[in-house]
């Protein structure tokens, strides 16, 4: 047994090792990205599937990691681009570096999305399952038919212009959206590992496993899921934000999409729920389809059927995800190759190889 612990750990920083400069070259490769492919269809699917990213990052800090599946982030999708479409309304065109300084409004977007989410919050989540899944679409119908109805704010159907950068060409416009996503990007992807490591995520993991559980522990289950769905909607609402300002309008149908809560959950589940890397995965592999899907059938309706199908597939076919799926297989491959390790006890191999590997760095889930 001992042979194995100490093969496993030599090999731990190696992968250790590994990991790191796979993470490495993953930012470099996204970092020169749009230098190399510079054909503008190809960088506007890539800030789709950033922004996407960001928005199923968010939404997976609170549902991924308490377990309440939240239909409703539209609302903060909402927010966030009508309250920076109110802000720069009265600017039709920016040029020069005020183009540039307008992102700054982002987070302040975000702020104000995560404050509208204190109070919705508060109410959903004073309820569990299924009725917590029923308030959180049924704010989302509120928030649209307002959006619909408060025409001096939101100027009804006709909308809102967010200035428009004249000064960016076809070949370059697309460019800085892509590193503005890219850094909320990063930003969503540290606050996530953060709270998945820290002593407030384990508690947030906790009331997944059994709230009540949790509760009798000493958890605070309600601030804590409160603050977790606050942190959600600051990220979502900076993505409604972003999004506007690289669209340059916003009305009633396209803030607050019901599309958009689907695809963000699909998104997690595809990739992993609960899991670092699971939204970026299923943001990168969903996106590229969704916009094959609606340049080959220009009917709406076929759209969302093919939509609904895959995301059936996805619950049928691979519950866990693509992430917990791959680290399953990854698991019982290393624990073949440990059978085969000097020192193993052949008459029950399975079950030292599996204490090693739960005793070993590398050997337990991460998050990742």
């Amino acid at each position: 047994m001992s042979s194995i612990r100490i093969w496993q750990m030599g090999n731990a920083p190696a992968m250790r090792s590994v990991r790191r400069a796979l993470l490495l070259l993953l930012l470099v490769i996204a970092i020169g990205f749009p230098l190399v492919f510079s054909n503008p269809a190809i960088i506007t699917i890539a800030v789709s599937a950033l922004l996407l990213a960001v928005a199923a990052s968010g939404w997976n800090i609170f549902s991924g990691y308490t377990g309440y599946i939240a239909l409703g982030h539209a609302v903060y999708y909402g927010i966030g681009a009508y309250v920076f479409a109110l802000v720069t309304h009265s600017m039709q065109t920016v040029v020069g570096p005020l183009a540039y300084l307008i992102f700054l409004l982002v987070p302040v977007t975000g702020l104000i999305a995560a404050v509208f989410a204190v109070p919705f919050g508060w109410i959903a989540l004073r309820t569990r399952k299924h009725a917590f899944v029923v308030i959180t679409i049924a704010s989302f119908f509120i928030m649209q038919l307002m959006a619909y109805n408060l025409r001096p704010i939101t100027n009804g159907t006709a909308g809102l212009n967010p200035p428009n950068p004249v000064d960016w060409g076809g070949d370059f416009f697309n460019i800085p959206f892509y590193y503005a996503a890219l850094v909320l990007l990063l930003f969503a992807l540290a606050t996530s590992w953060w709270v998945r490591h820290s002593k407030y995520g384990l508690g947030l993991l906790a009331i997944r496993d059994d709230e009540d559980r949790a509760l009798g522990l000493g958890v605070k289950t309600g601030s804590a899921k409160l603050v977790a769905f606050v942190i959600s909607a600051f990220f979502v609402g900076m993505v409604g934000a972003l999004h506007a300002y690289f669209n340059s309008f916003v009305y009633p149908s396209f803030a607050f999409d019901a599309l958009f809560d689907v695809l963000v959950a699909l998104i997690c589940f595809l990739g992993g729920v609960g899991t670092l890397s699971g939204p970026v995965l299923g943001a990168f592999i969903l996106v590229p389809v969704q916009q094959y899907i609606t340049l080959q059938f220009s009917d709406p309706g076929v759209y969302l059927i093919i939509i609904g199908v895959i995301f059936l597939a996805v619950m049928l076919l691979l519950p866990e995800g693509v992430v917990p799926t791959s680290r399953k297989l990854w698991r019982q491959w290393r624990i073949r190759h440990v059978k085969s390790a000097p020192g193993v006890d052949i008459a029950n191999p399975e079950d030292q190889s599996e204490t090693v590997l739960a005793e070993t760095p590398g050997g337990k889930e991460n998050g990742s």
